[in-house]
């Protein structure tokens, strides 16, 4: 168990691997998951490690996804990009945007590689992967099977894609496929965005906005570690949402398209005035309450339990249970977040 784990997970928790195997094609993928499993050996494949939490030494091999490539096919209304999942998705978004092809421009600064993007169907700013994804290369990890879904095949939702049931441990995403038509319209809907004239902005105005909100309140990895938003966004019920915004009648709240009501879970934990609040190496951020940060040797026992105290908090103050985003890995694989924090 010597193969340190702190260069590969951006919260920084200093744990291990048995053995760490960098691919940069999908034989290589497909032949270092398969020995594992001969072995009977857990296995984890992981990209940038920008969105886990290792509670644990991982007793067995980890996989680092680095297949590359980006191919542009231009047709009359769109442009077509095929992206390998090992690409960094930050990259990508400014790539696109210096070939004038506009449209991922909501999205930029997401930490994380491109095959992680269609799993948690990322979002940010009032814009998902969804809405640009087209389809999503995975390879059946038992048998060496490609297949190809499209954007509906994926069951995307908030946060949430099936890539994290059915998908989770069978497939491997090896490429993303994404559209971005050329008739641009910005999404101006949060934060600063909203100030900026749609009938003028361009597509590089909305990104260098977009960086700055970023930059300004979510911490840099490399300086205090984190997995950017700890916390989804809870979605509620109209009755719920009623209820809660009688007593609290300045919460935001997003009505979404099947009634029901999103919530700021960062607002919720703000009101509950635990900005700063430490335990351990592990704080939540003075500047944004939905990022858990490690001050410089937090572990991974400090991270859970500051999770749990602001689940209780929030949960007993305003009826509502968060659930984390990020992925909680133990030594032998993914386990349940919202059981290891309740």
């Amino acid at each position: 168990m010597n193969h340190s784990l702190k260069p590969w997970n951006t919260f920084g928790i200093d744990q291990s691997a048995n053995e760490i195997i960098c691919v940069e094609n999908e034989q290589q993928l497909l032949s270092a998951w398969q020995k594992s499993t001969q072995e009977q050996s857990p296995v984890l494949i992981l990209g940038e490690g920008s969105n886990v939490l290792f509670l644990a030494s991982f007793s067995g091999t980890i996989i680092v996804n680095r297949i590359k490539g980006i191919n542009i096919t231009e047709r009359q209304n769109a442009w077509h990009i095929h992206v390998g999942a090992g690409e960094n998705w930050h990259h990508l978004v400014q790539y696109t945007l210096q070939h004038g092809m506009p449209g991922l421009e909501n999205l930029a600064m997401i930490p994380g590689c491109v095959g992680s993007s269609p799993i948690q169907n990322i979002g940010a700013y009032g814009v998902e992967l969804q809405r640009v994804c087209d389809y999503v290369d995975c390879v059946e990890l038992a048998t060496g099977q490609t297949s190809r879904l499209n954007a509906s095949e994926c069951r995307f939702g908030y946060r949430d894609s099936i890539f994290k049931h059915e998908y989770q441990d069978r497939y491997a995403i090896v490429a993303v496929g994404l559209r971005l038509p050329k008739l641009w319209q910005p999404v101006l809907t949060y934060g600063d965005l909203a100030r900026l004239d749609p009938e003028t902005v361009t597509p590089q105005q909305v990104y260098e906005a977009v960086c700055h909100m970023r930059t300004t309140k979510l911490p840099d990895p490399k300086v205090n570690g984190n997995a950017g938003s700890f916390f989804k966004n809870p979605v509620i019920s109209s009755a719920e949402a009623q209820t809660l915004l009688t007593n609290f009648p300045d919460a935001p709240h997003y009505p979404q398209a099947d009634g029901s009501v999103k919530l700021a879970a960062g607002w919720l934990i703000d009101r509950c005035q635990l900005k700063g609040t430490q335990i351990g190496g592990a704080m939540v951020h003075k500047q944004q309450a939905l990022v858990l940060i490690n001050t410089g040797n937090a572990r991974s026992e400090d991270v859970v339990h500051l999770a749990h105290q602001v689940r209780q908090q929030v949960g007993e103050k305003f009826n509502v249970w968060l659930e984390p985003e990020v992925r909680f890995i133990g030594s032998r694989g993914e386990v349940s977040a919202v059981e290891t924090i309740a």
